[in-house]
């Protein structure tokens, strides 16, 4: 039996309840990984709601950080008693034990905590596929601005410093004066409070009245039509999140007179999809983080208990850097 965090209805913090759920033994291509600690990201939240609908009742959880106690038929690259952490789909990672995909499971570098494991995979992997991978059509130079929102958040921190180790001019937005110097003490190059200021004219004056090439925006609904003015011709506007909400539909022409901008929307799990791809990203994460590049902020930490609050707190706009649950 393990502990566990379920969903019985989509609905607010209070839908989120410990129960006892009883765990078996890995099939094929499985692992069983004891959690020694889960990863708390804006996803969950999506689940909870039911913007990304679920099937009840559902553990929810996208990431985490432990050891693994048992291997399937077919599982290689992980044995028993190896330390691991992963981002990985199916959710279900708010609990203690559970079995899982391979697929998506790492070793996890001796060099690295298991807080830190389960505080970076997920939003880590995402950083290095949107620096690395998910990049405009004229491409990135060192001396390039980008404009990357919520910059104080876990992906945002670990962006900045990513970006000021690739030599590139980060242009931070958060919502928050501290959280703007706290993206700045990580790397960014400039940094805007769009709660107070208008955050295209600042960037366009960054920018000598050019714009970015790139515009990083895990906002949604409330930054879209501000950021495609952040954009110069052939940039492009690569959405990862909604946290204010779904952007709306909008007119494919309007891109064709702001400049021919191209519009994506990324998810992590496209890139994850093989093992290898997993892989070699995570390998990337893990070189930068062990060798002190990147540092990941825990700046919070909440019992598996209090789930509830972790999630009001995260809504709130209350958190920033990484948040975990321990067990």
């Amino acid at each position: 039996m393990s502990l566990a965090v379920q969903i019985r209805q989509h609905g607010g913090p209070e839908e989120l309840h410990l129960v006892d759920v009883a765990v078996g033994e890995p099939g094929p291509g499985e692992i069983r990984i004891r959690h020694h600690a889960i990863g708390l990201n804006f996803i969950d939240v999506y689940h909870r709601t039911g913007l990304y609908p679920l099937n009840m009742p559902a553990t929810i959880g996208m990431e985490g950080a432990g050891v693994i106690e048992a291997v399937g038929e077919g599982v290689t690259h992980l044995k028993v008693g190896d330390r691991a952490a992963y981002a990985s789909q199916p959710p279900g990672a708010y609990c203690e034990v559970r079995v899982m995909p391979a697929k998506s499971v790492c070793k996890l570098p001796d060099a690295i905590s298991f807080e830190t494991g389960a505080a970076m995979m997920l939003k880590g992997l995402t950083a290095q596929y949107l620096l690395k991978k998910t990049l405009p059509v004229e491409g990135l130079q060192p001396g390039d601005p980008v404009l990357f929102h919520a910059a104080a958040g876990g992906v945002g921190l670990i962006a900045c410093q990513w970006a000021r180790a690739l030599g590139l001019q980060l242009i931070a937005t958060a919502g928050t004066d501290a959280k703007c110097q706290l993206a700045l003490a990580n790397g960014a190059a400039h940094a805007i409070n769009y709660a107070t200021e208008d955050f295209a004219a600042r960037v366009k004056e960054i920018t000598g009245g050019k714009g970015v090439k790139v515009v990083y925006d895990s906002v949604g609904k409330d930054t879209w039509d501000s950021s495609l003015e952040c954009l110069r011709p052939f940039g492009l506007m690569a959405s990862f999140g909604n946290a204010s909400g779904p952007v709306p539909p909008f007119a494919p022409g309007s891109l064709g007179a702001k400049g021919s901008l191209y519009v994506t929307r990324q998810t992590l799990f496209s890139h994850i999809a093989t093992r290898e791809s997993t892989q070699a990203m995570a390998d990337d994460l893990f070189a930068v983080v062990a060798s002190g590049q990147i540092l990941i902020h825990i700046d919070q930490r909440y019992p598996l208990a209090d789930v509830q609050q972790a999630h009001r707190d995260l809504e709130a706009r209350k958190t920033t850097g990484s948040t975990i649950l321990t067990l």
